[in-house]
Order: structure tokens, then sequence, then C-alpha cells
């Protein structure tokens, strides 16, 4: 079923959208920082991938479940749109993570000081 692979990235893009709206994360706390840090992710890796298409090391498999579109040989147009979700999904869960362990809960019981007692 061609686009199938395409289509679980953008459902899952979506869900981490979602996630990232109601909690406020990374794009909807920081739009152009996001999507800086997004495009620089996605060039590095498209780099990486380049350098590993032209020594032989990547090669596109045949899948029923791609579009069938490439941008060069043996990148096809999903793997930017994969690219693109792997770097935000990063930026997300590393800002949920930095979050929670800033939470008070996170650091433990707190100690007094100066020696009073609490009544």
């Amino acid at each position: 079923m061609p686009g199938l692979y395409m289509a679980a990235i953008l459902i899952s893009a979506t869900g981490i959208a979602i996630l990232d709206a109601r909690f406020r994360l990374a794009l909807w706390r920081d739009a152009v920082a996001t999507l800086a840090a997004v495009a620089v992710g996605v060039a590095f890796f498209l780099s990486w991938d380049a350098v590993g298409i032209v020594t032989g090391v990547f090669v596109k498999g045949d899948s029923p479940l791609f579009l069938g579109l490439d941008l060069a040989p043996h990148l096809p147009l999903e793997e930017v749109f994969f690219l693109t979700f792997l770097s935000y999904l990063s930026l997300v869960v590393w800002s949920a993570t930095m979050r929670l362990l800033d939470r008070p809960a996170a650091r433990g019981p707190q100690v007094r000081q100066g020696g009073a007692k609490s009544p």
C-alpha cells in the first residue's frame, strides 16, 4: 500500500505536535528556536545520509510502503519527513525531560536550613 510509511510518520508527528501544544514544550514555547533547531538537525542528518549514499553504505530498499518519489538516488521523500519528525521529537522529549527534572518533587525532600524546628 503506497504511502503507508508517510502516513505513519505524519500521524506520529501530529500526535507529538498535540502533546507539544498541550504542554508548550518546544514549538508552542519558542517557535523560532524550535524551527531553527529542527532545520539544523535535518541538514545534519541529510548530510550524513548523503555521505552514506555516496560511500554505498545506505541504499534504498524496495518497499510497497514508500510513495515511490525519490529526491536523489537512494533518498526517498519519506526520509526528509522522517528526519524532520526525528529532530522535532528529540526536542519535545528533551524539553519534557528538563521540565520533569526541574519539578520540586524531582529534587527530593527539602531540608530546612538554620536548625529551626518546624511545628
